[in-house]
């Protein structure tokens, strides 16, 4: 198995310039991943968005959270979306961006100036709102990725 490295502050600043060119009206979808089960990621070629489920075939729906009183899946976390210039910088290597544990991957410009909390996207038939709940990069993005790819994709800059 191939080590992968991190990268330094300097690499990281350098790719700024190029999530900054991420389109601000219309993007791409780039990836989607099913988080089947805990560990296990399937990158899909076509998907379905459920207002009950959100991606089919993902475990939302199992996985507890930290941001509800009794511990329950978070009805505003069912989707979990990332830059793909982000992921591309970050974790160098497409196969490997299903690591970071979101399930879609999208060109566009997803700053709280450019998309802030109840826009609603559209993606193919689907729309989806965007909330107020950050998915933040957590212990087993540090270990796969580096504790500064966390602090930077926890960043207002990230």
């Amino acid at each position: 198995m191939m080590s992968e490295t991190h990268l330094t502050t300097e690499e990281r600043e350098a790719g700024l310039a190029e999530i900054g060119r991420s389109p601000r009206d219309e993007g791409v979808l780039a990836l989607v991943v099913a988080r089947s089960m805990a560990g296990e990621r399937v990158v899909l070629e076509a998907a379905e968005l459920s207002l009950r489920e959100g991606l089919v075939g993902d475990n939302w729906r199992s996985r507890p959270s930290s941001r509800t009183a009794d511990g329950s899946p978070h009805p505003d976390m069912q989707l979990n979306i990332m830059n793909r210039r982000v992921a591309a910088l970050l974790v160098q290597t497409k196969s490997r961006w299903s690591l970071a544990g979101d399930q879609l991957f999208v060109d566009l410009d997803l700053s709280v100036e450019n998309v802030p909390p109840g826009t609603r996207l559209a993606i193919g038939a689907a729309v989806i709102e965007l909330t107020d709940q950050p998915h933040t990069g957590c212990g087993k993005f540090v270990e796969r990725f580096g504790v500064d790819a966390m602090k930077f994709v926890n960043s207002a800059l990230g």
